[in-house]
């Protein structure tokens, strides 16, 4: 039995496996999760309807994509996905933490706010490939209320709305900018943050078609990156030598440490607040209550959600990790990019997965 990638082309989390699939070479079928897979294959085996999820030719599931990476890696170390420079590999945990948890702002605001009825289609060609235009309009509904409903906990709102365009806008620009100079985040291959940022900027702001289109206008090298991408290009060649960081990515990485990193304070003190009584082990509640966040100079409120900080461990175990050399290196560009505070950043308590759900480890 070969691996099968349960996935759908419209979710932003299996064009980030599907990439690094097809850029490691593994030989995987991928199925849509029409509602009778969805029931018998990832709700029976992982609890909750979500995709990804691979299940193994040893008949094992994995569902994140963190985790699917971390088990192909572990099975081949040739031409590994981490670039393997220590400083290198603390911004790829920084970009896609920035990615899987920041940039899904702009990603649900323009599906949801631009593309709306085209999605609906989409969902309902894949829920129901069989039915007419009309049914598969309906079930496609159906489908995406559930995530429909998420967007207003996200911090979209009309208030918010020309932050998330503006900062959006911006981050092509920066993007675009890089790509002018390297083909890939780390120079001439593919790496961890090529992966990281593909999700968000591949099923919802490439393949959707409004925001697609404005890509392909605005920012066509970007578009030609995700291309490339999501096709599993940039096997070969080489990354940036003695573990720089390009000038180029800084803008972006400011952005983060200007938006992202006070809305995960926040969360942490939250979460510290809630860890403080709960069980040990505890499944961990997705979002606590809400907080402020700003972004593109326009301020609101979103969910304190649980995750984020989960990936954010993963670059705060990097960063622990450094020599004191590449741990100097790696100050002077938290100085330089407004990141101080992560230097002595700590979570309440440490996370894990348990059972597919995130809990207190």
């Amino acid at each position: 039995m070969g691996h099968i990638m349960y996935g759908s082309e419209m979710s932003l989390f299996s064009g980030k496996a599907r990439a690094y699939l097809r850029w490691k070479g593994v030989e995987f079928t991928e199925i849509a999760p029409t509602p009778a897979i969805m029931k018998s294959e990832i709700i029976a085996n992982i609890g909750w309807p979500v995709v990804p999820v691979i299940k193994l030719d040893t008949g094992a599931y994995v569902q994140d994509t963190a985790d699917i990476i971390d088990v192909f890696e572990r099975r081949d170390s040739t031409r590994p996905v981490m670039p393997g420079a220590p400083v290198q590999n603390f911004v790829s945990y920084l970009i896609q933490l920035f990615a899987d948890e920041w940039l899904t702002l702009p990603a649900m605001h323009y599906r949801w706010n631009h593309n709306e009825e085209w999605i609906y289609t989409q969902f309902g060609a894949n829920a129901a490939p069989d039915a007419s235009p009309e049914e598969q309009y309906e079930a496609g509904k159906q489908v995406g209320a559930r995530f429909h409903g998420f967007v207003p906990m996200l911090g979209v709102t009309d208030a918010t709305i020309p932050g998330i365009e503006q900062a959006y806008e911006q981050f092509l620009a920066d993007f675009s900018t890089h790509l002018e100079i390297y083909p890939y985040v780390f120079g001439h291959r593919a790496s961890f943050a090529d992966f990281g940022l593909i999700g968000p900027l591949y099923a919802h702001q490439y393949r959707d078609k409004y925001s697609g289109e404005l890509m392909k206008r605005v920012a066509p090298r970007v578009a030609n990156w995700v291309e490339r991408v999501i096709a599993g290009d940039g096997k070969d060649g080489d990354l940036i030598p003695d573990d720089a960081i390009p000038e180029t990515l800084l803008p972006i990485l400011k952005v983060q440490m200007a938006e992202q990193i006070p809305a995960l304070s926040a969360t942490n003190d939250l979460f510290g607040t809630w860890a403080e009584t709960a069980e040990p082990l505890s499944e961990v509640p997705r979002g606590f209550d809400m907080i402020p966040f700003t972004t593109g100079g326009h301020s609101g409120q979103c969910a304190a959600r649980s995750f984020p900080l989960y990936r954010l461990q993963d670059a705060l175990d990097a960063y622990a990790l450094l020599h004191p050399d590449d741990k100097a290196r790696a100050d002077a560009l938290l100085d330089e990019i407004g990141g101080g505070a992560l230097k002595t950043f700590k979570l309440k308590a440490r996370l894990t997965r348990r059972n597919y759900k995130l809990a207190l480890a």
